[in-house]
């Protein structure tokens, strides 16, 4: 009887602390709504929702959210390159002596207040291990925070895929994942890095798409992503045809082996494979690809 009672106790105080927490959910939204995320009042509410029910999910992603928006700032910086982060420069202006100089909103965070962020998302991922989304938030965090060099957000990726390898059940948005949701996010960070333009993004570009070339050897993504790691930072033509091969043997339509093997072959000047790879880029491609490879095969053939 003892435990019975303990357990009507137990479930009473339970629909209470979600009662409350339904309130503050409440006013947090409407704080946002009209304020935005790290808006005046924001903070206050987050405690009184902290102490209703300290494991509340959204309470959490809430904490985050006010925390990571806090911490950052932004300064307008001077680049030379084109491309900075993978992000397009949002002014660009000469010299003196005439050479285009690229300014771009570069984002910084106060360590502290970012400090807070991780440890509100690294809690709930302690509380819901099983939820994808707050293993993205970690994620997209240490990239933003890292910049050229996604060294934590690497090893942090990286021990996911492996855990990925024996959870059977993943959650996301609450819902059980589809097969295959997994696998394309990857594809997704595999492309961030990639974007950032930097040595370091570029090898942990190739680190994640080895790691999961090996735990998913049926998905192109991937074997693609080797190909372009060798033609493009490597300039290992060889290596990077087999990587594409490999993937037209079993998708013989994948249009982005096709359309990188007609680059290598450019890059060669090799004549007989770019035709080779023109010709089933006429039969796989769009309409505009398939008419530029018609044109460029009867000028080969000239």
């Amino acid at each position: 009887m003892k435990k019975i009672i303990t357990a009507a106790v137990a479930a009473l105080m339970s629909l209470a602390a979600s009662a409350q927490s339904e309130k503050y959910e409440q006013r947090y939204n409407l704080l946002v709504s009209k304020l935005g995320p790290d808006g005046v009042g924001v903070e206050t509410v987050l405690k009184s929702w902290e102490q209703a029910d300290s494991t509340d999910s959204k309470m959490l992603l809430a904490k985050f959210n006010y925390y990571f928006t806090k911490s950052q700032s932004s300064q307008v910086v001077a680049k030379p390159s084109r491309k900075f982060l993978g992000m397009e420069p949002v002014l660009t202006l000469k010299d003196s002596t005439g050479t285009d100089i690229y300014y771009y909103q570069e984002p910084f965070y106060d360590d502290e207040l970012y400090g807070q962020a991780m440890k509100a998302v690294d809690k709930a991922i302690r509380l819901y291990p099983e939820k994808l989304d707050f293993r993205f938030l970690k994620a997209n965090a240490y990239i933003a925070y890292e910049k050229e060099s996604p060294d934590m957000a690497l090893a942090f990726l990286e021990a996911l895929v492996n855990e990925s390898m024996t959870r059977k059940v993943w959650l996301y948005n609450d819902e059980p994942t589809e097969p295959g949701f997994f696998a394309d996010a990857m594809i997704e960070y595999c492309y961030s890095f990639y974007s950032l333009g930097t040595p370091s993004g570029t090898e942990a570009f190739y680190r994640l798409s080895v790691l999961m070339n090996e735990n998913y050897p049926g998905n192109p993504a991937f074997m693609n992503n080797l190909g372009t790691y060798h033609l493009v930072a490597k300039e290992d033509y060889k290596t990077a045809l087999k990587y594409y091969n490999q993937v037209l043997k079993r998708y013989p339509e994948d249009y982005t082996a096709i359309k990188n093997c007609v680059l290598l072959a450019r890059r060669q000047k090799n004549v007989k494979l770019e035709k080779k790879y023109l010709q089933k880029l006429a039969v796989y491609g769009g309409e505009a690809d398939k008419l530029s490879a018609q044109a460029r095969l009867q000028q080969l053939e000239k």
